[in-house]
């Protein structure tokens, strides 16, 4: 682990509630937040370094969500972008191959897998190894990360169906690192 994972890590163990931003007013709540984290889930190639700079200038780690932002590709060349022409901390992805290339540029790589079933539980125990974190939704299943904790190696980020503090407690109390929200009230607990 290098010195930018490790201090995101730290940052993660002192503040766990990480701000999924998907708008504008919900990136002015999250700058107000606590919360140590913003992913950006919402932008474009033309803002997005706009955006991750005033998350910076907050004083907060910010990951851009590649596969979200419109104008971005599902080709390496997405990460290079985000190295390039941002001051993003890492980025969050499905894509196996950006998040080797994100790696590549000294990217905190965030790997994201949708949890269907059992077959998709496999896939992150099968392609996860790349990723400096895992990313799994839906979040609020506690039973599910608890197993899926024990068998993988990064730290895991719980995310989707947090609906309340319990959801949150339930996600920590399994092994979860940290949860990843749009509700902007559990952005303040």
């Amino acid at each position: 682990m290098n010195n930018k994972q490790a201090a995101f890590t730290l940052a993660l163990q002192d503040s766990p509630v990480i701000a999924a931003v998907k708008n504008e007013d919900g990136l002015i709540r999250a700058l107000e937040s606590d919360c140590t984290v913003i992913f950006f889930l919402h932008g474009t190639i033309l803002n997005i370094s706009t955006l991750v700079a005033r998350a910076k200038a907050c004083g907060k780690f910010a990951f851009v969500h590649t596969d979200l932002i419109e104008g971005m590709s599902v080709k390496d060349i997405s990460a290079d972008f985000i190295a390039r022409n941002t001051a993003a901390d890492g980025v969050i992805s499905t894509r196996p191959n950006l998040i080797r290339r994100a790696k590549e540029l000294d990217l905190i790589t965030i790997q994201r897998f949708f949890l269907l079933d059992s077959l998709s539980f496999d896939n992150v125990l099968r392609q996860s190894s790349n990723a400096d974190a895992v990313d799994i939704l839906p979040g609020a299943m506690p039973r599910v990360i608890s197993r899926l904790v024990q068998q993988i190696q990064q730290p895991m980020i719980a995310s989707g169906l947090l609906a309340d503090k319990h959801d949150v407690m339930a996600a920590l109390s399994a092994g979860a690192l940290a949860v990843s929200t749009t509700s902007e009230d559990l952005w303040f607990i």
